[in-house]
């Protein structure tokens, strides 16, 4: 009986854990295979070299974010309100780490020091923000307004993590519940 291979999206899950805790200079092969508990053997079965392993880790990212979200969102149907509410639900839950805040924020700090990184995020976000814009524009006959609830929605998303003041006599979970009432009125 042969050896069990560790899977390849547990290469790439474990990448993406650790371009969260440091970045993407974090991201050894060595260091990888010693939180596996494996060898580097393994890794080189299924990545060329570490370059290959970012590209797949940036594609899991870009496809989790984007399609990925939407998919889940999309399959449980509903009204635009409705569908707004599981996105808020689901992005606020950080369940897997492609789309956890962690990742999100590394990308976007590698993305200032790589055009190419940049290029991607960019892409990413156009798509997010397109799904947003789909979604208020169902009943927010105003584009301003669309337009305006999307950016809030979308800085809400980024920014929540970086927000270190306090939301006087609220929890930051008040606050973000009341923003969300608003937002889909």
């Amino acid at each position: 009986m042969g050896a069990i291979r560790t899977p390849r999206d547990k290469w790439i899950e474990e990448g993406l854990r650790l371009l969260a805790a440091g970045g993407p200079e974090a991201v050894r092969v060595e260091v990888l295979a010693q939180t596996l508990g494996v060898s580097k053997g393994g890794f080189y079965g299924y990545f060329r070299n570490r370059a290959a392993l970012l590209e797949e880790m940036l594609d899991a990212w870009e496809g989790g974010v984007t399609e990925g979200v939407i998919e889940r969102i999309e399959r449980d149907g509903g009204d635009a309100r409705e569908r707004l509410g599981r996105l808020f639900d689901f992005v606020g839950s950080g369940e897997k780490p492609v789309t956890g805040a962690g990742v999100e924020l590394a990308i976007r700090d590698w993305a200032r020091r790589d055009e190419a990184v940049a290029h991607r995020l960019r892409r990413a976000d156009n798509r997010r923000m397109d799904y947003l814009r789909e979604l208020y524009g169902a009943f927010c006959p105003d584009e301003d307004d669309v337009e305006a609830r999307c950016l809030i929605t979308f800085s809400l998303r980024i920014g929540d993590h970086l927000i270190a003041a306090d939301n006087g006599p609220r929890s930051r979970a008040e606050v973000l519940a009341a923003v969300r009432t608003r937002l889909l009125r």
